[in-house]
């Protein structure tokens, strides 16, 4: 079945930087669009960043000019490079994926922690 693994997540002072990947694996269908969400407790998953096949990429606006998302298609990957963390940015960060069979997915989260 198709799975999302997430790598990267942990404790950084605010300033600081984080990437986090992301791996999908098990289907042999096209990937189209590849985002990052965030979600703290008590709160709507957020839609961070996204790219989609042939590279158009968009960003919320609270991590535009400091969050920049890549990926590569040959690999099945989605990065997220994370500079000048702030305390608010502290979430479980999720990958997401849409396949050419439609269907959603998710990796199973990522806790990223900006504190001093």
């Amino acid at each position: 079945q198709v799975q999302l693994v997430e790598f990267g997540g942990g404790l950084v002072q605010p300033g600081g930087s984080l990437r986090l990947s992301c791996a999908v694996s098990g289907s042999s269908l096209s990937i189209n669009e590849m985002a990052w969400y965030r979600q703290t407790p008590g709160a709507q998953r957020e839609l961070v960043a996204g790219v989609t096949s042939g590279g158009y990429t968009w960003y919320s606006d609270s991590v535009k000019d400091r969050f920049t998302i890549s990926r590569d298609n040959a690999a099945n990957t989605v990065a997220l490079q994370m500079n000048s963390l702030k305390p608010e940015d502290t979430a479980v960060y999720y990958c997401y994926a849409t396949l050419a069979n439609a269907r959603v997915y998710w990796g199973q989260g990522t806790q990223v922690t900006v504190s001093p």
